[in-house]
């Protein structure tokens, strides 16, 4: 029996230190996040963390409630939101918006339409 290799090797070692493999550092702010998160029974509560500076919180929930591409195979079919929301201002996240029911994808597919990338969206939930 060889016993050569009983280094003490910690896999999480370098998870605090922010240049430790990381192709993209400091990217993970840049990030916008949907979330979804359960209420009682079968109601939900979507969350938009993580806008940007150039975007006015209350001028966006306003335009979310108004219209928004929905998911179908039409180009153009919009619908509205039909729901409420609100603005919530968060110690760790900044400003946060909160619209009922599950408006993920309608939420993204606004910001795509309004100028965003797709690739800076991230869709949490279910």
């Amino acid at each position: 029996m060889n016993v050569e290799n009983l280094n003490n090797f910690d896999p999480f070692a370098d998870e605090d230190d922010p240049l430790a493999g990381n192709a993209d550092v400091g990217s993970q702010s840049n990030y916008l996040h949907i979330r979804i998160q359960q209420r009682n029974g079968r109601k939900t509560l979507t969350t938009l963390q993580g806008l940007p500076k150039e975007y006015d919180p209350k001028k966006l929930l306003k335009a979310f409630k108004k219209v928004c591409c929905i998911v179908t195979d039409q180009p153009f079919a919009t619908q509205e939101f039909a729901c409420n929301g609100t603005v919530v201002d968060d110690e760790e996240m900044g400003e946060v918006i909160q619209l009922q029911g599950d408006q993920r994808a309608k939420i993204a597919n606004f910001l795509v339409e309004q100028g965003m990338s797709r690739s800076s969206i991230k869709i949490h939930g279910f």
